[in-house]
């Protein structure tokens, strides 16, 4: 009982990461149809300047605003500079293009920061708490419950804001939205700039937890776009049950199988549930969004 709430608890932790990561995914993809191979770079980024900002002595709510806003602005730069101008093109060119922007980001931080791996200090200690046998770190319940916020504040945004409802509307029929009014180019800035908030505040949450390094956005991109697909590509609240599930499949497989698997076990769910389900398990591109 205790191993199994031990493997649940690390997969619900690194699976609230890879929720925020699908969210990323599934905020772009609504607005644009584009799929976002850059998002696992604004993961990095988020560890990475939160290591740099924390060295250079600032307090962790000035380290969590800075880390947050400048991948924030990255985002922008990725949509302004790489996807307006292209916006009409074919998927294909459009994916190519965010993988690009994904190496550019990647090995400019690597000149930058160097290929160490780096370290956070845990925002609350790291006195462990025991449940029924197993060991919950307090950096986890960060994870938890900021994640779990963030999915309530999206909510209220589509649901209960003007801005977040043209999101949607967009999302439903673009043409639609710009004969009423709505401003497609805004909603399109906005996902990125949303997308890459999420995914560097993901980063920040993790760190203390799993490390980080220039590279460490390539798998961590990867099975939030699994994520997003598992729970059906277009679909919020799907992107983050599908982000756990992905968590707790991993942690459970490294832990009763072999840990050689544990980077193989969200491809093979990914591929079942295409061959399978193809519109992931919630359904994509649903009324029920978060």
């Amino acid at each position: 009982m205790s191993e199994m709430l031990q493997f649940l608890f690390s997969g619900l932790t690194v699976g609230a990461t890879y929720a925020l990561a699908g969210l990323g995914f599934t905020l772009i993809y609504n607005a644009s149809n584009v799929i976002n191979f850059a998002q696992g770079e604004f993961i990095m980024l988020g560890g990475m300047l939160a290591v740099f900002f924390t060295h250079m002595g600032l307090p962790l709510p000035v380290v969590m605003l800075l880390a947050i806003l400048l991948p924030a602005i990255v985002g922008v730069l990725v949509e302004k500079i790489a996807i307006e101008p292209v916006r009409g093109a074919e998927t294909v060119t459009l994916i190519i293009i965010t993988i690009g922007a994904s190496l550019v980001i990647r090995g400019l931080v690597q000149v930058w920061l160097g290929k160490g791996t780096f370290s956070l200090p845990p925002f609350s200690g790291e006195t462990p708490i025991e449940v029924f046998g197993a060991i919950l770190l307090p950096q986890s319940l960060w994870v938890l419950g900021v994640t779990a916020l963030v999915v309530v504040a999206l909510w209220y945004f589509f649901a209960r804001t003007l801005q977040g409802k043209a999101m949607l509307a967009t999302s439903y029929n673009r043409l639609a939205a710009e004969l009423v009014g709505i401003n497609t180019s805004w909603v399109l800035f906005m996902s990125f700039v949303m997308a890459a908030a999420l995914g560097a505040l993901g980063g920040i949450l993790v760190t203390p937890i799993t490390l980080t390094s220039y590279d460490v956005g390539i798998m961590l991109g990867l099975k939030g776009f699994v994520a997003a697909v598992v729970g059906g590509l277009g679909n919020g609240l799907g992107a983050v049950l599908g982000g756990l599930l992905v968590g707790v499949l991993e942690a459970m497989g490294a832990g009763y199988i072999s840990s050689s698997y544990k980077d193989a076990i969200p491809f093979v769910l990914i591929l079942l549930i295409l061959f399978f389900k193809p519109k992931g398990l919630f359904g994509g591109k649903s009324t029920d969004r978060v």
